[in-house]
């Protein structure tokens, strides 16, 4: 039985259509002080497929506890399918003092499942953290399928060294083009992100830049807004999990991009790929 969290509703139908298996639907309950209480239907004997993005603090402690209450309602194993794991970009202790918080969730999850299921993780080595076996599922190629079939001369661009093998991925799934990528900085501290353009030639070609995930925008809008510095054509962003916090839409707008593009694994209304497919062939 496929068992959804509050931020992956949609993702858990689709799967659900994938795999033939049901799907429950769980109910909350909110105490005064705050507090939320999970509940699920019985599962006698079944396996749990609890999908769960967990995109806020409040989605985290949801999953732990669908993860317990299947538990409780008899399920015999619990497979958890995390779309977007929060605090994966935590990786590694910043300064002496701080935590592995991307280890922390993980030992946390690991706690009430038998195995987890990860899609395209910020770093893949986050998947050593759980104590379960893990599988890692890259769904970067899947963007290609939204965008126009007759792109002029595309330009695949992650936003940094490390996003140009999703850059490849998704031009080699789209069948045409080139790639590269800019060279970023981040201040650690302040978050502020320093974009510098690579030499690749864009004077009238559209460019598609891509990333495992957009968050506030910044450094996709300065990106987009360098290539239109340089007499590109149209520019599409495409990630697999489109956070698109506060106002990073309309930065993205503001900058010139002709459409965003984004997977299921975190719901929103750029969401226009979905990587149930993904997941079933992996359950």
């Amino acid at each position: 039985m496929i068992v959804p969290g509050s931020a992956s509703q949609a993702l858990a139908a689709a799967l659900a259509d994938e795999t033939g298996r049901s799907l429950a639907t769980p109910e909350y309950h909110w105490f005064p002080d705050g507090e939320e209480r999970a509940a699920v239907p019985d599962f006698d004997g079944e396996e749990a497929v609890v999908v769960a993005a967990t995109d806020s603090n409040d989605a985290l402690v949801e999953l732990l506890q669908l993860q317990d209450a299947v538990r409780e309602a008899g399920a015999d194993e619990v497979t958890t399918v995390l779309p977007y794991m929060g605090y994966a970009r935590q990786d590694r202790a910043f300064e002496h003092g701080q935590p592995v918080s991307a280890r922390a969730v993980a030992r946390a999850v690991s706690t009430g499942t038998d195995r987890v299921v990860l899609v395209t993780p910020h770093e893949a080595d986050v998947a050593d953290f759980f104590d379960v076996p893990v599988d890692v599922l890259d769904a970067s190629s899947l963007l290609a399928t939204p965008l126009p079939a007759d792109l002029t001369e595309p330009l695949f661009l992650g936003p940094d060294a490390s996003a140009e093998g999703l850059a490849v991925a998704v031009r080699d799934a789209y069948g045409a083009g080139e790639t590269d990528f800019f060279e970023k900085e981040r201040d650690y501290d302040t978050g502020d992100v320093t974009v510098t353009p690579s030499d690749a030639s864009v004077a009238g070609r559209d460019v598609v830049v891509v990333d495992d995930i957009i968050a506030t925008g910044s450094t996709m809008s300065e990106a987009v807004a360098a290539l239109h510095e340089r007499d590109c054509g149209d520019v599409y962003t495409a990630c697999v999990h489109g956070m698109l916090a506060a106002n990073a839409r309309t930065k993205l707008a503001a900058a010139g991009v002709e459409r965003v593009i984004a997977s299921d694994t975190i719901e929103r209304v750029a969401s226009e790929v979905s990587v149930a497919p993904l997941v079933a062939d992996a359950l």
